[in-house]
């Protein structure tokens, strides 16, 4: 058998850890997480992390393994799984990897550019101007720095300008210089079978996920964090909606509603991302025995 990375995409609690779970207990493997809020150690309640239970059936990787406090990127995560995936193979041909974080999906599947690390300084000028000026502030300096990436990046995500705006302060290049590499070439196969579930069940498990995340101690996870609100794990739904609450901006009642709705258009978000990948083969959750049967017959051609 070929070494093969299969891949399950899905949107925001429509099931993947669950059967990722199953399917890698099936066939023996492990299991990598690109979910980027997951690698924080500290943020187990509002990430809906696998549990102990599901951690001691199937080996996870990249789960729990930074403190919020440390940098971690994209290009990173392509390094380290690159170099985890060789191991891997060695005493299985098969590995899994499932997670909401599109980026860093595409990172393993498609590659991405050659990016360097930014100096820690301009990191920190950058944050400290976020600190001061906001959101609004960001995206002047992006401008006339590289109108061309300013033209199309989410100008609602101050993450992305962030790292923009290091990366040109950092190497003197415009950061769109850099978003020019062709797809990789991967000496391994990867197989896309995506998740999905009818749009009101989808949003009907989101609401009672967050409903749960509430009752298992979110509130408490977040107040626990409050002194890092600044730093780019925390900027992410769950956590900006309870310090609001905290700052009293909002009730209670007001945060848990726009945890639930910010999820659901974080869901949309994925699924947009997504469907423009003709290489996923989708199956509706209920599906799961059809999907199973594909994947395997996959693995044996």
């Amino acid at each position: 058998m070929k070494n093969t990375l299969i891949v399950l995409p899905g949107p925001t609690g429509v099931g993947k850890t669950e059967f990722a779970v199953d399917l890698a207990s099936r066939l023996h493997c492990e299991i990598i997480s690109c979910d980027s809020r997951q690698f924080y150690r500290e943020m187990k309640t509002g990430t809906a992390a696998p549990d102990e239970k599901q951690l001691s059936r199937v080996r996870h990787h990249f789960i729990g393994f930074l403190s919020v406090t440390d940098y971690y990127s994209v290009s990173l995560f392509e390094r380290d799984v690159m170099a985890l995936l060789p191991t891997l193979f060695a005493s299985n041909p098969v590995a899994i990897m499932t997670g909401g974080s599109m980026l860093y999906m595409d990172a393993i599947c498609r590659g991405m550019d050659d990016i360097p690390d930014t100096d820690p300084a301009v990191r920190q000028k950058y944050a400290g101007m976020y600190s001061r000026e906001g959101i609004a502030g960001l995206r002047m300096a992006l401008k006339m720095v590289d109108p061309g990436y300013y033209a199309k990046v989410d100008l609602h995500n101050p993450r992305r300008i962030l790292r923009a705006l290091e990366i040109t302060a950092s190497t003197g290049r415009p950061y769109s210089s850099y978003l020019t590499a062709p797809v990789r070439e991967r000496g391994f196969r990867i197989l896309k079978a995506g998740i999905t579930r009818e749009r009101s069940e989808l949003y009907r498990r989101i609401d009672a996920r967050v409903d749960r995340m509430i009752s298992e101690g979110l509130e408490d996870e977040a107040a626990s964090l409050i002194q890092y609100r600044g730093l780019n794990a925390l900027n992410t739904v769950g956590y900006r909606e309870m310090f609001r609450w905290f700052d009293r901006e909002i009730t209670r009642e007001q945060a848990i509603m726009l945890i639930k709705r910010n999820t659901r258009r974080y869901a949309r978000k994925q699924l947009t991302w997504w469907n423009r990948d003709s290489e996923i083969n989708w199956f509706d959750a209920s599906e799961r025995e059809m999907m199973i049967s594909w994947i395997e017959s996959q693995l044996e051609e």
